[in-house]
């Protein structure tokens, strides 16, 4: 079932008087407290790279978090991001609020010179905003393949040659 076109929301960087209303969007887009969990950790360790949310007449209706992602090839690091979570309000998904969260942060990213991301997800939603199963073979992760996506922030492919593990912020506990 597809909703109506939604107003155009406010994305815009997180305030601190946003977290409460960013928990309550969290819970009930995921089901549980683990994400909320893990978002304040990622913020209390200084490891959140990119943090925004959509606010539509002054309510928290989506959040997206980029965290900082190391690749580690033959001891050097490469700074990459790590997409986790987006949680859309249950009676906003399907609207195009997600994909208008994740589009304003990849030209964000972009723009702070971030040149690869990584998710976590599922294949099929992911996959429209140029994220990819089979570029992400080439590292290794703590996370089932099938669902571990990469995308370049850049039109061309500086790190097509780079492999090695992915080291992911404490807060993730896989490391």
């Amino acid at each position: 079932m597809s909703h109506s076109p939604v107003k155009q929301p406010d994305i815009r960087p997180v305030r601190e008087q946003d977290r409460s209303m960013i928990d309550g969007v969290i819970t009930a887009a995921f089901d549980g407290a683990d994400e909320v969990a893990l978002v304040r950790k990622l913020a209390a360790d200084g490891d959140i790279m990119l943090e925004l949310v959509a606010e539509i007449d002054g309510q928290i209706a989506g959040h997206i978090l980029f965290s900082r992602l190391w690749v580690e090839q033959s001891g050097n690091r490469l700074a990459a991001v790590a997409l986790a979570p987006l949680a859309v309000s249950p009676e906003m998904q399907r609207t195009g609020l997600g994909s208008a969260l994740v589009e304003a942060a990849h030209k964000l990213l972009v723009q702070q010179g971030q040149v690869l991301s990584i998710v976590l997800g599922d294949p099929a939603y992911y996959g429209r905003f140029g994220y990819s199963v089979a570029d992400a073979a080439q590292f290794e992760s703590p996370y089932p393949a099938q669902y571990l996506q990469l995308k370049y922030l850049t039109e061309s492919k500086p790190c097509a040659t780079i492999q090695g593990k992915l080291i992911y912020a404490s807060a993730f506990g896989e490391n």
